[in-house]
């Protein structure tokens, strides 16, 4: 007996091969194509790897330079105002009045180019990761004492008023409190500066963290003005570097528009933010909250 034995037709068979061969040079093609975009990727990747260090030098050669720039600027700066107050206060004999109207416009002028070098300098510490976070255990009461003796000196507006509010019942606070100084100074500054009556009230809240756990509560610092206000449309850029929003105010004071970006890094710093709420013609509350305690510091228990 004969066993049959099925075949293919040879048509079936070369349309079959030619599919075969069809399907392995898309699969070839494909592949290759593959092949082409993962060198155009590792390439992108060199290129970008390349850009981010050139972006890293770039950053620490301005770091640098706006470190030693203000560093070589202290000298002359500190020497001016020296000179300035020798002349004010007579030592070389009497002033006319104008005398003295021409050596105070030298006085305001050197103190404002020193607080631009120390606002600089301060960045490109920021910005270098150089600058240091010392917390430690201190009372509001103390902190608030001690700017209102820092502003004493400089309310010659009798129509404004300086007025700082009693903490109630906040425990003590476990921060950099040099920094947070800094960041009050440089709120006060600026609304005294563009407060022409009225006040500027200094506050200071509590509140549940807004992650809800317990025990991380925040504060809140305050200062709030009755001065000229700021629109809606320039509160996002106000806390970025060499901002400055024009008004009559503005064109008559000068300023370095970094304080209030210095403010916002050194709140980031903190474990903070800031924060802005103005209505042009009705004043401005300039804050920043930041936890109670220093997240990530270690820290002793607190003088009873």
């Amino acid at each position: 007996m004969t066993l049959r034995k099925d075949t293919m037709p040879i048509d079936d068979t070369v349309a079959l091969r030619d599919a075969l061969t069809s399907s392995q040079a898309q699969v070839e093609a494909l592949q290759a194509e593959l092949d082409e975009t993962n060198r155009g990727v590792l390439a992108l990747y060199a290129e970008l790897d390349t850009q981010a260090q050139q972006l890293r030098q770039a950053t620490e050669l301005k770091s640098r330079f706006l470190a030693y720039m203000s560093h070589e600027f202290r000298t002359p700066i500190s020497s001016i105002r020296s000179l300035t107050r020798l002349l004010l206060d007579r030592v070389d004999g009497p002033l006319t009045d104008e005398q003295e109207k021409q050596i105070n416009f030298i006085r305001t002028t050197s103190e404002e180019f020193a607080d631009m070098v120390n606002d600089l300098l301060d960045l490109a510490k920021v910005e270098a990761g150089r600058i240091d976070v010392s917390p430690g255990w201190f009372e509001l009461v103390d902190l608030f004492a001690a700017l209102r003796g820092m502003f004493k000196p400089v309310l010659v507006n009798p129509e404004v008023q300086l007025i700082f509010e009693e903490p109630q019942g906040i425990a003590q606070l476990f921060t950099d409190d040099a920094k947070l100084s800094q960041i009050l100074r440089n709120y006060i500054s600026n609304a005294l500066k563009f407060t022409a009556q009225g006040e500027v009230r200094v506050s200071a809240v509590t509140a549940p963290a807004a992650s809800g756990v317990p025990g991380e509560d925040e504060i809140t610092f305050s200062v709030a003005d009755t001065g000229i206000g700021i629109a809606p449309e320039f509160h996002d850029a106000i806390f970025q570097d060499f901002i400055q929003i024009g008004s009559p105010i503005q064109k008559r004071l000068r300023g370095t528009g970094l304080g209030l970006s210095l403010s916002k890094r050194l709140a980031e710093l903190l474990g903070g933010r800031v924060g802005l709420r103005s209505e042009p013609g009705v004043g401005s509350v300039f804050s920043v909250t930041l936890p109670l305690r220093l997240p990530g510091a270690a820290a002793e228990v607190p003088d009873a």
